[in-house]
C-alpha cells in the first residue's frame, strides 16, 4: 500500500503501547476528533503550563513540547495531563531522544505532569533504544496493513479522541 517509508513520530510510538488501531489510523493520516474534551484539556494544560517556554519545537517528524538547557545539556520536556499512561509517554519521549541521538545530539528528557506536580526523568539507555527499534518494526507492520486492526476495548477507550472510529 505504501511506496515510501512510514514516518514514525512520537505520537505513533505513544499510541503503539496503548492501541494498535489508533496506530493504524494515525499512520494513515486519520485525524482524531478535535472537539474531544480530553484533547482540549491536554492542549489547555500544555499552553498554560510552563508558559515562559517555547512550545512545540519541531525536529524531523516530531514536535517536542519544549526544550531547556541545563549545564550545557539539552533537556527535552514533554507535558502530559496525567501520569495514567506514563509508560507510553516515556516511550514517546525516549523516541525523541533516540531521534536526536541519531542526528548526533545527546539529550535527556523530563516528563512533566503539572496537575500532579510530578516529574520523571527519562534517559535513553541501550535497552530502551533496542525496545524502540522493536516498536518501530511493529509500527511499520501495522501501518502497512490494508485495513485497521479490529477494535479492542481497553482502559483508555473512554477518553480516546479516536473512539468514534471504533465504537461510533
Amino acid at each position: 500500500m505504501f511506496s515510501e517509508p512510514v514516518h514514525i513520530n512520537g505520537h505513533l510510538v505513544q499510541a503503539f503501547w496503548i492501541c494498535n488501531r489508533q496506530v493504524w489510523l494515525l499512520g494513515h493520516s486519520v485525524s482524531a476528533e478535535q472537539s474531544n474534551e480530553f484533547l482540549a484539556l491536554g492542549r489547555l494544560i500544555d499552553r498554560n503550563s510552563y508558559a515562559r517556554e517555547r512550545h512545540q519545537v519541531a525536529f524531523g517528524d516530531n514536535r517536542f513540547d519544549f526544550v531547556q538547557g541545563a549545564d550545557g545539556e539539552m533537556v527535552v520536556c514533554e507535558v502530559k495531563k496525567s501520569s495514567r499512561a506514563e509508560r507510553s509517554a516515556r516511550l514517546q519521549l525516549a523516541h525523541y531522544l533516540y531521534d536526536l541521538r541519531k542526528a548526533g545530539i545527546e539529550a535527556r528528557g523530563i516528563l512533566m505532569f503539572p496537575t500532579e506536580k510530578k516529574r520523571v526523568e527519562v534517559v535513553l539507555t541501550d535497552e530502551l533504544a533496542a525496545e524502540l527499534d522493536s516498536i518501530y518494526a511493529g509500527i511499520e507492520e501495522l501501518v502497512r496493513k490494508d485495513a485497521p486492526p479490529v477494535a479492542e476495548s481497553c482502559k483508555y477507550c473512554r477518553k480516546c479522541a479516536y473512539a468514534e472510529y471504533c465504537w461510533g
